[in-house]
């Protein structure tokens, strides 16, 4: 595909020859020659400045000189993404029907063109979207939903009356509603498990990450919003509430009950207790340990967390800890003998 093609299609301004062939796409440090990449941190301007790449998508306002084409792309990591679009083939479906191994419910209702490989169970009452495909051994328990168009990896769990809704996208291991960790304790101090009633609900064009979990709720329901997405090895108790555009990043946890506010970020294995709100555009950083509601548009880090300017102080401080521990005790030194002195 020509240079120019690729920057019209992904709305870039190209610097240099349109008519270079572009015949794929890859990585700044390991792209060959007749291949597109991109750079969206100064970090990588080192390795951008030595690359075979052809042609490299970077943010409008670069200024350093580059050994290839440029594309001016206001976000060059979504461009890239629209780029590589365009060299990565379709996903390999089958033929629509299902597979003769399949153990599909006499009264479940197929949409057309679904695909339902091998060993996988459909239950009584289960409800499976247009052009949906099930990869081997999945199991849609009784009365579930699932929307048109969404594409559902090996080993998925979705238990009974769960709804997904349309373009879902779920990886492998995932587990959607499985009961929601509730007990209660008897005067005998034996605890007794407290019945998981609820369902969980997932909108439209959301991807949830291989092995992630989402319980079901006590009552009600678990709510994942439209276009959330979630990353692998995610834990989302029972009666959580995620709003739109959420994204979640891995072996992050959520207690029950809490609500993840639209467009809030949770960063990698950040934490958050029961029963809080993280407002809608918040970000909370890696690690985090959340206890108390985070109001929107803040970022929190650290454990407790606290807002991200608060803790860089804190942490500088923490840093000179050493100086100061060993001027202290110069000033104690100094101090005795002056007390010395003064007998």
């Amino acid at each position: 595909m020509k240079l120019r093609a690729i920057a019209e299609h992904i709305g870039a301004v190209l610097e240099g020859d349109g008519a270079i062939e572009i015949v794929g796409v890859s990585g700044v440090r390991d792209a060959r020659v007749g291949e597109l990449s991109f750079v969206a941190n100064p970090r990588y301007a080192a390795a951008a400045a030595e690359t075979r790449a052809s042609a490299v998508i970077v943010p409008k306002d670069w200024n350093r000189p580059l050994p290839c084409a440029l594309l001016r792309a206001e976000q060059p990591d979504a461009a890239f993404a629209r780029a590589a679009a365009l060299f990565t083939p379709p996903p390999c479906r089958p033929p629509p029907g299902v597979h003769p191994t399949a153990l599909v419910a006499s009264d479940a209702r197929l949409g057309a063109d679904i695909c339902i490989g091998p060993f996988c169970v459909i239950e009584s009452g289960a409800e499976i979207g247009e052009r949906t495909m099930l990869y081997a051994q999945c199991y849609i328990g009784r009365e579930t939903r699932i929307g048109p168009d969404s594409l559902i990896y090996p080993h998925v769990t979705i238990r009974e009356r769960c709804r997904v809704g349309a373009r879902a996208i779920i990886h492998s291991g995932v587990v959607i509603g499985a009961d929601g960790f509730g007990y209660t304790e008897g005067p005998d101090g034996v605890r007794e498990k407290i019945p998981q009633i609820g369902i969980v609900e997932i909108g439209d064009d959301v991807e949830i990450g291989a092995n992630t979990t989402i319980d079901r709720a006590r009552v009600g329901r678990t709510v994942i919003g439209n276009g959330v997405k979630i990353d692998n090895l995610v834990m989302i108790a029972h009666n959580v509430i995620i709003g739109d555009h959420a994204v979640i990043i891995a072996q992050a946890g959520i207690a029950g009950s809490s609500t993840i506010g639209s467009r809030a970020v949770l960063a990698g294995q950040a934490g958050i207790s029961g029963h809080l709100t993280i407002g809608e555009g918040a970000i909370v950083g890696a690690q985090a340990g959340v206890s108390k509601n985070v109001p929107p548009g803040a970022f929190v880090f650290g454990y407790p967390a606290m807002p991200m300017e608060k803790y860089t102080r804190l942490h500088a401080y923490y840093q000179r800890l050493e100086e100061w521990h060993r001027r202290m005790g110069e000033i104690e030194k100094r101090l005795d003998r002056l007390e010395a002195q003064r007998g």
